[in-house]
C-alpha cells in the first residue's frame, strides 16, 4: 500500500475568525457543511454520511486558531487539520486544510474539499 501524502490548501473567507471555529470544532457547526449527522464524546467525533460512521479524535487545538483531527481508523501519522490564518498584506482570513491523500488521489480529494467549504461559505454567508 503506498504512503499517504500531506497537502494543504486554502481558501480566503469573509468571517470572523470565531465564528468560522465554532464552524470547524463543535458538532452543530460542522453538520451545518461537513457531515449529514456529527455527534461528539470525551473529544472522539462521530460523522456521519448517509448512513455510514467515521470517528475521528481531537489530537489538538487551539480556539480561533486550529483544530487536528485524527481519523480513529487511519494510521497514527495521518491526521486532518483546519487552520485559521490572517493574510499579512490584506488582513484576510484565510481557512487552510491539511490532509493526506494518495498522490494519486490528491487531485479528487481537494476537488471535494472545494465542494465542502463552498457548502461551508454558503452557510456562513461568506
Amino acid at each position: 500500500m503506498s504512503k499517504k501524502q500531506l497537502y494543504t490548501l486554502e481558501y480566503p473567507v469573509r468571517c470572523s475568525p470565531s465564528i468560522l471555529y465554532e464552524f470547524l470544532s463543535t458538532p452543530a457547526g460542522l453538520q451545518e457543511w461537513f457531515a449529514d449527522k456529527v455527534d461528539e464524546r470525551d473529544m472522539v467525533f462521530s460523522f456521519t454520511w448517509e448512513g455510514s460512521t467515521d470517528k475521528a479524535e481531537v489530537l489538538e487545538g487551539e480556539e480561533n486558531k486550529f483544530i487536528r483531527f485524527h481519523w480513529t481508523q487511519a494510521p497514527k501519522e495521518e491526521y486532518f487539520e483546519f487552520s485559521i490564518e490572517k493574510s499579512e498584506v490584506t488582513n484576510q482570513t484565510i481557512l487552510v486544510i491539511k490532509d493526506f491523500a494518495e498522490k494519486k488521489e490528491v487531485a479528487d480529494q481537494s476537488r471535494l474539499w472545494d465542494y465542502q467549504v463552498k457548502e461551508l461559505f454558503h452557510r456562513i454567508g461568506a
